[in-house]
């Protein structure tokens, strides 16, 4: 594994790696704690209707991805809002359309002949330079947006009552939330894939949520738990020429695995 650090691509993966774990870790955190994993898992799949027309029109994916995904976490977080006793079917509805809207227009695509896995399961071994100036940009925003929030995100995630009290604007917190959740969803699609890519935003958090005490911890533990895993998943997808996105994701899965029977263990002895 060591000689491979000399390969660009191979660099590129782990700084891309690290960038979204760190990313995944805060906004994963947010995501457990305001009880939108389903909604996340919507935009996933919905964002793959702008993968489609970023190919269709000649654009750059994480743009097209990005401004699909958006779009698609505004319109979710109207429909929460605002209509929550239908909100299952609506977003089952844009998820399937979202997804379908990218399929046709892949196919309509002229002369493309696109890897739909590279999408569906991750390409990081693909990462360009580009790539990781957009993740970093898209990291730096997370962590000033969530740092200069804090307290008002803090409030509205686990009292939002309370924080309606104190005057804090509920809905834009909300919504905010969901908007840095598609951004964050669509980086990690170039990791471990639109399918794979909710359990990079839970596994790590749900570790991180039993050993720490307070939001701000639970997002630096799941933060370094996310590149540990991600690094592991390199290592091993490497070595035994493994699809890397699953392989991160399995890491992560046996991890937590092995966390929950310490945990039962030490209950019982």
């Amino acid at each position: 594994m060591l000689e491979a650090l000399n390969y660009t691509f191979v660099q590129n993966a782990i700084i891309a790696g690290l960038l979204v774990s760190i990313a995944s870790g805060i906004i994963g955190s947010l995501i457990v704690v305001n009880r939108m994993v389903f909604l996340a898992g919507g935009i996933a799949h919905t964002s793959y209707g702008g993968i489609g027309i970023a190919i269709y029109f000649g654009l750059p994916i994480f743009f097209g991805a990005s401004a699909f995904a958006i779009g698609a976490a505004l319109l979710m977080a109207y429909l929460t809002l605002y209509q929550r006793d239908r909100i299952d079917t609506f977003i089952g509805l844009i998820w399937a359309c979202g997804m379908a809207i990218g399929i046709i227009l892949v196919d309509l695509t002229p002369g493309y002949n696109v890897d739909l896995m590279s999408y569906l399961f991750g390409s990081i071994l693909a990462v360009s330079g580009d790539d990781l100036i957009y993740m970093g940009i898209l990291l730096a925003v997370i962590i000033s947006t969530v740092t200069f929030f804090y307290r008002d995100i803090l409030a509205v995630s686990y009292d939002s009552e309370y924080a309606s009290l104190r005057g804090i604007n509920v809905k834009l917190f909300y919504t905010l939330i969901l908007v840095l959740s598609a951004l964050t969803v669509v980086i990690a699609i170039k990791v471990v894939g639109l399918i794979l890519v909710i359990a990079l935003l839970t596994i790590p958090i749900y570790i991180a949520e039993k050993v720490s005490n307070s939001l701000y911890g639970m997002m630096i533990i799941s933060g370094i738990l996310s590149s540990f895993f991600t690094l592991i998943g390199l290592y091993v997808s490497y070595t035994f020429d493994l699809t890397s996105g699953a392989t991160i994701i399995i890491v992560s899965a046996l991890s937590l695995f092995m966390f929950i029977i310490y945990k039962n263990l030490k209950v019982r002895f």
